[in-house]
C-alpha cells in the first residue's frame, strides 16, 4: 500500500515527539539557528504552598502539539494575517534542574537564556514557578535596557521573608534591583496578595505601576497601554494565575477574578505593536491540579499567539494581500 507516505510523514498533533509546536530539537546551545527559541525551566523548589509546576514544560509542549496543524503559520481571519509563516522555532529543550540545590538550578536557567541571547534569538521560557523568571531578567544584563511586563495575579514584590530572597514571591524585587531595568507595569494584581502593603509601597517607589483586573477594565485596553513606556524594549513575564481559574485552574495558587483568554491576548497584540519584545517567560503551569488539560492549552494558545504577532509586527510574517 502507498497512501500520503509517497510525499512524507504526516506528523499529525498526536504523533511524534512532544517539542514546543513538534519545532526542531536543538540540544547543542552553541548551534540555535532560529528566530525564537523555547527553553524549558521545570523548576518549582520556590513555591510557598502547593508544587507541581516542575511538570509545567512538558504539559505546555504537548498542548501545544493541538496547533501543529502540518500547514504553514496561523491564519486569523479577524485580523485577515498568517501568522507563524516562514517563523524558525527551536526547542533547545529543559535547562540542568538540580533537585534541592536552587542557586545551581537558576544559573543553569540563566545560561539557557544568555545562549539563547547570544544566538540572537527570541527567548521563551516555559515554568516551572514564578522564581525562574529571576534568571532570565538577570540574563538581560548585557542586552540593553528592559522594561518588565508583568501579568500574575500577586505582586511578587517579596524583599525577603525567612530569609527567603529566590523563591517565586521575589522575582519581580528581584528585577527591580537589576540596573538594566528601568520599570515594571503589574497588571491583574488583586485579593488576598502574598505581599504585604510595604511591599506595594516600595514597588511603586522602584518604579512600579500596579494595576487590578478591575482598574484595567475600567481603564480599558487603550488607556492601559498609554500607561507602558511606549518605544521600549519589553520583558514580559507571564503568571498563568492572573487569568481566572475558571478558565486556568492548574496552578498552585488560584486566585478569582482574573483575566479572561482576550484581555490578556489584546494587551499583548498591542503591547507588542508599542514597542519591542525581547524576551518572555510564562509560569505556574501545574497540570496535576487540572485533569482536563485546559490550563496547559491555554498557556501554549497564548504563547503561539503572542510569538506570532511579535514577529509580525518586527516584519517576520506574512501578511494576506
Amino acid at each position: 500500500m502507498s497512501h500520503a507516505y509517497e510525499s512524507g510523514r504526516l506528523n499529525l498533533p498526536f504523533t511524534g515527539i512532544c517539542t514546543f509546536a513538534k519545532a526542531p530539537y536543538q540540544p547543542d546551545w552553541n548551534a540555535i539557528a532560529a528566530d525564537v527559541a523555547i527553553l524549558g525551566a521545570p523548576l518549582d523548589m520556590g513555591t510557598q504552598w502547593r508544587a507541581g509546576a516542575r511538570f509545567g514544560p512538558r504539559a505546555v509542549r504537548e498542548a501545544s502539539t493541538l496547533f501543529s496543524f502540518g500547514h504553514a503559520g496561523a491564519y486569523d481571519h479577524e485580523d485577515d494575517v498568517t501568522y507563524l509563516d516562514g517563523v524558525r522555532l527551536a526547542d533547545i529543550g529543559d535547562a540542568d534542574i538540580v533537585h534541592t540545590d536552587m542557586m545551581r538550578s537558576l544559573d543553569a536557567i540563566e545560561a539557557g537564556v544568555r545562549a539563547i541571547l547570544k544566538a540572537g534569538a527570541l527567548p521563551v521560557v516555559i515554568g516551572g514557578d514564578h522564581s525562574v523568571n529571576i534568571p532570565c531578567i538577570r540574563a538581560f544584563a548585557d542586552a540593553g535596557p528592559l522594561h518588565v511586563v508583568q501579568i500574575d495575579a500577586h505582586l511578587d514584590f517579596v524583599d525577603e521573608r525567612h530569609g527567603v530572597r529566590f523563591g517565586h514571591g521575589n522575582p519581580m524585587r528581584r528585577a527591580a534591583e537589576q540596573a538594566h531595568v528601568t520599570g515594571l507595569s503589574q497588571f491583574g494584581i488583586r485579593n488576598v496578595s502574598s505581599t504585604a502593603r510595604e511591599g506595594y509601597e516600595a514597588a511603586r517607589a522602584m518604579g512600579a505601576d500596579i494595576l487590578s483586573v478591575r482598574q484595567i477594565r475600567a481603564l480599558g485596553l487603550q488607556a492601559t497601554l498609554a500607561r507602558i513606556p511606549e518605544g521600549a524594549r519589553y520583558y514580559v513575564t507571564i503568571d498563568i494565575d492572573g487569568f481566572d481559574p475558571s478558565i486556568a485552574p492548574g496552578t498552585g495558587t488560584p486566585s478569582h477574578g482574573g483575566f479572561l483568554y482576550y484581555e490578556v491576548m489584546e494587551l499583548l497584540a498591542g503591547l507588542a505593536r508599542r514597542g519591542r519584545v525581547v524576551g518572555i517567560d510564562l509560569v505556574e503551569v501545574a497540570p496535576d491540579y487540572d485533569r482536563s488539560g485546559t490550563t496547559a492549552i491555554l498557556a501554549a494558545q497564548v504563547l503561539l499567539n503572542f510569538i506570532g504577532r511579535i514577529l509580525h509586527t518586527a516584519g517576520r510574517s506574512r501578511a494576506s494581500p
